[in-house]
């Protein structure tokens, strides 16, 4: 099983839009065979930071939805969504083995 949890810089006056763009990405990783946590977005303290947590059941299952993800329609539309709000500065991705009791 792998985690990847997503640090994302993101403009605090778009956030309508990056929240349109996690919505997206929600229902398209778990298209895909994952399963997300969801976003967490800005509350108290730092405006510009919001965070992602998805699992998928291996490496292999992650690059399969990356290239899978790379030429689907839907997967496409949201990622041009965020380039052309500009809601999304940068981000960082991580990758993590969850351990469950």
């Amino acid at each position: 099983m792998i985690t990847v949890h997503l640090r994302y810089e993101i403009d605090p006056d778009k956030l309508s839009d990056f929240e349109e763009y996690g919505r997206r990405w929600i229902r398209l990783v778990n298209k895909f065979g994952g399963t997300h946590h969801g976003y967490f977005l800005p509350s108290e303290g730092d405006s510009d930071i919001a965070y992602a947590l998805f699992t998928f059941p291996s490496l292999a299952e992650y690059e399969r939805y990356r290239t899978e993800s790379a030429m689907d329609p839907d997967c496409l539309e949201a990622y041009h969504h965020a380039q052309d709000t500009g809601c999304i500065r940068r981000y960082e991705r991580r990758f993590l083995t969850p351990l469950f009791e």
